[in-house]
C-alpha cells in the first residue's frame, strides 16, 4: 500500500475521528488495552479495546505486528513488528497528530519489544545487529518522528523484552541468547552455545549495571518476557530449547541479592504447562503474578509473595495476558480477548493502552 494511504488508513480510526457509539464508549471504560491481529482475509493490523474485550478502534499494520510501547508521560503508542521485521507504528493516543510508520536502519531489526523512557521523550527497542551477532537498544527520539539517534549494547545475544524499572532510569533486559540472522528467518543458529541473560542497563549512559545469568544445566532456556511485581523483584518466563523431555523450571524470580532463582512449580501443574512461557503479566495491587503458554493452553496464577500456585485455567490458544484491576485480561489466537470473542487472530502479547 502507497505510503501516505497507508498511514491515513492507520490513523483514520483513532480516538479523535472515532464514531459517536465508540467515542461514548470511552466515557465509561477505566482501561484501554492494544493488540495485535491478523484478520480473515490475512490482513494485519492493531486494535484497541476495553476491558470488556469489546474494540474501540482498529488500525493496518504493514506486517504482523507483536509487543508494545507506551507510558503515562508521553501520547504515543508504539507497536513493533515480529522478529525479523524492520517496521514500528507510532500512534497518537490524543488523535492530535497523525500515525508515524518507522523503521530499523540496514543491518538491524527489532525483536518486537521496547520501552519508553521516562519522561517519554524517548523510544528505546530491542534489535539485533545481525552482521556482529550481538544484541542492541536502539534509542529513537519520539519528539522528533521517531527518528533513530542512536544505540547502545545489549550486553547479550537476542534481546527480547525489555522493561523500563521504577526507578524510571533503569533498563530491564532479557537478553534470550539465541543466534538469528534474517537469511535464515527464525532459525536458530547457536542452540549449543546459547547464553541467556538478564541484563540491568543506566538508560542515559548505557552502562551495564549488573548481569545475572543461569546456572550451565539450564543455559537452554532462553529468557524472553517479564514483569515486574510491587516489590521491584522481576520474574522471567523461559522458553526451553533442549530435548523436550527434560524437567525444567520454565520461570525464574530474580530479586535483588539474591540472583536468578528458578520458580518450582508443583509437579502436576510444572508436567501439564510444559517448556514454554508465552506472556508473563503482574498484578501489583493483588499480589499475583500470571503466565501462559499457547502450546499448552494454561494460565497459572502465583502469589508473588510467596511464589505458591494460586490456580490452573485452561484458555485452548491462549498467549496474551495483561494486568486489569483485581486481575487480568487475556487474549488468544481463536479470537478471544477478555470476555468477548472475535473474528480475529490474536498476536502473542497485550498493551496497556
Amino acid at each position: 500500500m502507497e505510503r501516505r494511504a497507508f498511514l491515513a488508513a492507520a490513523g483514520a480510526a483513532w480516538l479523535a475521528g472515532l464514531a459517536p457509539a465508540r467515542a461514548e464508549r470511552l466515557l465509561h471504560t477505566d482501561l484501554l488495552f492494544a493488540a495485535a491481529y491478523r484478520d480473515p482475509q490475512g490482513a494485519y493490523g492493531v486494535a484497541i479495546a476495553d476491558e470488556a474485550g469489546r474494540i474501540v478502534s482498529r488500525h493496518l499494520l504493514p506486517g504482523r505486528g507483536h509487543g508494545f510501547a507506551a507510558s503515562r508521560s508521553s501520547s504515543w503508542l508504539v507497536t513493533f513488528a515480529r522478529r525479523p521485521g524492520n517496521f514500528a507504528l507510532a500512534l497518537d493516543k490524543t488523535g492530535r497528530r497523525e500515525p508515524v510508520l518507522f523503521h530499523t536502519p540496514e543491518g538491524r531489526h527489532f525483536y518486537g519489544h521496547g520501552a519508553m523512557s521516562g519522561d517519554g521523550r524517548l523510544l528505546l527497542a530491542a534489535e539485533n545487529d545481525y552482521h556482529a551477532g550481538a544484541g542492541v537498544i536502539g534509542l529513537y527520539d519520539a519528539t522528533n518522528a521517531f527518528a533513530r539517534i542512536g544505540e547502545f549494547p545489549s550486553h547479550g545475544v537476542g534481546p527480547h523484552e525489555i522493561v523500563l524499572m521504577p526507578d524510571a532510569k533503569t533498563l530491564c533486559v532479557a537478553n534470550g541468547g539465541i543466534l538469528t540472522h534474517p537469511r535464515h528467518g527464525r532459525q536458530k543458529l547457536n542452540l549449543p552455545t546459547m547464553s541467556p541473560s538478564i541484563d540491568f542497563i543506566d538508560t542515559t549512559s548505557g552502562q551495564l549495571l549488573s548481569s545475572h545469568r543461569l546456572p550451565q544445566d539450564l543455559q537452554r532456556l532462553s529468557l524472553r518476557h517479564m514483569a515486574v511485581d510491587a516489590r521491584r523483584a522481576v520474574w522471567i518466563g523461559g522458553q526451553y530449547q533442549g530435548d523436550a523431555l527434560d524437567t525444567v523450571p520454565v520461570l525464574v524470580r530474580l530479586d535483588s541479592g539474591r540472583g536468578l532463582e528458578p520458580v518450582r512449580l508443583p509437579g502436576n501443574a510444572a508436567a501439564a504447562f510444559g517448556p514454554y512461557v508465552g506472556s508473563v503479566a503482574a498484578n501489583r495491587e493483588a499480589d499475583v503474578l500470571a503466565i501462559s503458554s499457547p502450546r499448552s493452553g494454561l494460565i497459572l496464577r502465583l502469589d508473588t509473595r510467596s511464589g505458591a500456585l494460586l490456580s490452573m485455567t485452561d484458555h485452548a490458544g491462549v498467549c496474551g495476558l495483561r494486568d486489569a484491576g483485581q486481575d487480568f485480561v487475556a487474549s488468544s489466537e481463536r479470537g478471544d480477548f477478555a470476555g468477548a470473542r472475535h473474528d480475529l487472530a490474536w498476536d502473542n502479547h497485550i498493551g496497556a493502552v
